[in-house]
């Protein structure tokens, strides 16, 4: 699999941190949350210096998946990347989703958040018409393996893909070893007691 470089985008509540929790378990590329690199856990901020450093320390490494918007640095990670995510809900699904985790600790961010913040809520209502044209318009012309979701169902329904291709490849390469462990074992110098472990395990 060429994904190493992983990019998480989409509407605040649209669930952009659970899918990457998700796909880290997955793949097992190291997982990073913009917001963790950005806000103190009393809500205040690093210096825009600080965070651009933090995060091109994570760019350089060899792999990452990284979850959150940021639209000013959003063309800088898109050029590091090699495959992006873009949860592109329906705005009523990003609300539903910001309210219910209210009073939920979460790894996303360093704060439980306790009440609306209506500021908050109406930059989600203004995304569709403002951030969401931009964001398209990077990934038609980005040269990326791009994936766009408009369900939930559909971002599901990748994982269980995930799941399935893993398991068709686990029975093949299990199958071929059972085949092939022979030829491979007396080309490698084995004995013929060996072998015949080797047929064992």
């Amino acid at each position: 699999d060429d994904m190493q470089k992983v990019l998480i985008i989409g509407c605040p509540g649209s669930g952009k941190s659970t899918f990457a929790r998700k796909l880290h378990e997955q793949v097992e590329i190291p997982l990073y949350h913009l917001d963790n690199l950005f806000w103190n856990a009393d809500k205040t901020t690093v210096s825009i210096e600080v965070f651009k450093n933090r995060l091109d320390n994570i760019l350089q490494q060899p792999s990452w998946i990284i979850d959150g918007n940021y639209a000013s640095i959003m063309e800088w990670r898109i050029q590091h990347c090699d495959t992006i995510f873009f949860l592109d809900y329906p705005t009523e699904i990003c609300i539903e989703g910001v309210r219910s985790r209210k009073g939920k600790k979460r790894s996303d961010i360093p704060w439980i958040e306790e009440e609306d913040d209506e500021e908050f809520l109406q930059f989600i209502q203004s995304f569709h018409n403002k951030q969401r044209p931009m964001i398209l318009e990077l990934l038609q012309t980005c040269n990326k393996d791009v994936y766009i979701f408009t369900t939930r169902e559909e971002a599901n329904q990748y994982f269980s893909f995930l799941i399935y291709t893993a398991i068709v490849l686990g029975v093949i390469l299990a199958v071929l070893g059972i085949i092939f462990v022979r030829p491979v074992a007396r080309l490698l110098g084995a004995d013929d007691a060996m072998i015949e472990h080797c047929v064992v395990y």
